[in-house]
């Protein structure tokens, strides 16, 4: 947990306030729900005040939240977020496609990401840490090529699909994907990939339009990973001879895309997640963000 610790003292040191003690933190807990406008005014102010993140500070209370706090607290530290997030993005010179191969750089972005869809409630891991103790746990249990780590990701139900939500603005959020075993099919690729190269392992982003998926080679053939429907291995050259594919989808399934394009699609679907979810204020954000890409 040391990245989130990290994260929280400095966006407290940021605003020259220290964090709420234990007994200040359930005063303002029990405030919640006060209607008068200066009470709620110092409320919001003090409960933003770190950043939108009180996850390690909720940790140590004896005394769980109710739904209903949660709901409340929740949309009050979310403007904070964002504000930390605009604060943080440092989009690259040239725009995305500056981030040539640089998958690194894709990660500490999809980290701010990550930290801004958080609830600001639930402890959990930051994404690189998350990500190093899936590539140690692999290299643990014998992972040695792309296809292993394929299995052990995905075949055994590792990280699932979700299907029952997969436009929810939490697919986008990598750390939640990680904890909660779930993404859409971008992000179960880009975990694949970003896990990979912790171990030197190759894995390609294949941008096919509709079903994001992934290629690793086996004995110097191309093969398809689709992340979403369990790890499935498809031959590429079968898929090739599909007579419902055109032109246009052939070509993109035969090439490999680079970081950047995966982070502009990331925060397409983000952005039309948000929307959705009736986030305005949330997805404006994303679209800024988005344009500095560009």
């Amino acid at each position: 947990m040391q990245g989130l610790k990290n994260r929280r003292d400095r966006l407290s040191r940021s605003r020259n306030l220290d964090p709420p003690s234990n007994e200040e933190l359930d005063a303002l807990l029990r405030l919640l729900d006060d209607e008068t406008p200066a009470v709620r005014e110092r409320v919001v102010e003090r409960l933003t005040s770190c950043g939108g993140d009180l996850s390690e500070w909720l940790a140590g209370r004896a005394v769980p939240l109710s739904p209903h706090e949660r709901s409340l607290l929740a949309e009050i530290l979310r403007p904070a977020r964002r504000e930390a997030l605009a604060a943080e993005w440092s989009a690259p010179t040239g725009g995305a496609t500056a981030l040539g191969d640089d998958w690194d750089a894709c990660e500490a972005l999809l980290r701010m990401i990550s930290d801004f869809l958080h609830d600001g409630i639930t402890i959990r891991q930051p994404l690189s840490d998350a990500l190093d103790l899936l590539a140690e746990e692999a290299a643990e249990n014998g992972v040695t090529d792309a296809l292993r780590l394929r299995s052990f990701l995905f075949s055994d139900g590792r990280l699932r699909g979700n299907r029952d939500a997969p436009e929810a603005p939490g697919n986008s959020d990598l750390a939640w994907s990680i904890a909660e075993g779930l993404s859409n099919p971008l992000g179960l690729c880009t975990i694949y990939i970003l896990v990979a190269a912790r171990l030197d392992l190759e894995v390609e982003a294949v941008n096919f339009p509709g079903h994001f998926l992934c290629r690793v080679h086996e004995d110097g053939y191309p093969v398809i990973v689709d992340c979403f429907d369990s790890g499935r291995l498809h031959l590429q050259a079968s898929l090739l001879e599909d007579p419902d594919l055109g032109t246009a989808e052939r070509k993109i399934l035969r090439q490999s895309v680079g970081p950047g394009v995966v982070l502009l699609r990331l925060l397409n679907n983000l952005v039309a997640a948000l929307v959705k979810d009736g986030r305005g204020a949330d997805a404006r954000l994303i679209r800024k963000l988005r344009a500095s890409l560009r």
